[in-house]
Formats: structure tokens, sequence, C-alpha cells
């Protein structure tokens, strides 16, 4: 197969842009740990097997347990994470997958009360 686009070649734009977007995210007062879960559950929807690698390796570092992230893709349906990873992993889905212009406000508020106390 050819490959079509070299993304590291064309991609370093995008690549500063999301390196900056995480040096800002870093200084919120969302904890580094739930960043990289969320960072994790982004490259599972995305499909990106770099980033899969690199935030697994990340979080298994940070003491992340592997029954976490081998379920992670089920979230939902499983008592292992906090309210406040739900409504984080809630959000970040709702993002990755925005369809109709926006997120629900149903997702919005929940977020912004469990991850924001807002």
């Amino acid at each position: 197969m050819e490959q079509r686009i070299n993304a590291y070649e064309k991609g370093q734009g995008a690549l500063q842009v999301l390196f900056g977007l995480g040096v800002y995210l870093s200084k919120s007062p969302v904890e580094k740990s739930l960043l990289d879960l969320i960072y994790y559950r982004v490259s599972q929807i995305n499909g990106c097997a770099y980033c899969l690698d690199m935030h697994s390796k990340d979080l298994r570092a940070a003491g992340e347990t592997e029954q976490r992230l081998f379920v992670l893709d089920a979230w939902r349906d499983t008592p292992l994470y906090t309210d406040r990873e739900r409504a984080a992993l809630a959000w970040a889905e709702a993002v990755t997958k925005i369809t109709g212009g926006q997120v629900s406000d149903e997702v919005y508020e929940e977020a912004g009360k469990a991850i924001f106390g807002a």
C-alpha cells in the first residue's frame, strides 16, 4: 500500500498546536492523572496506535492499573472510575465525537460540576 501522506512531515503545525494545548491543560485544575486518562480514551476513539502506546506508558508509570486501562472503552459499565473521571470521560468523548455542532447541555453541565465545581 502506498503511503498517502507523511503525517510527521506535513503535520508539524498540527502537532505544535496539540503540544501547546497540552501545555495549557497542564496548568488547568485537572490533575495530570486525569488528563492522561482522557488522552488515552481519546486515542482509543481516534485509533492512534502511537498515542495509545505513549499514553498507556505514561499512565502505567504514574501507577495506573492495567485493569482500568483494559476496560476504559467500557467505562460506563464498570465501577472502576470515579464520578469526576466519568464526567471528564463523557466530556472528552462528546468533544471528540461531536455531532450536530455542539456537546449536549447535560454533558456540559455534568463536566462543569464534577471537574471544575461550577
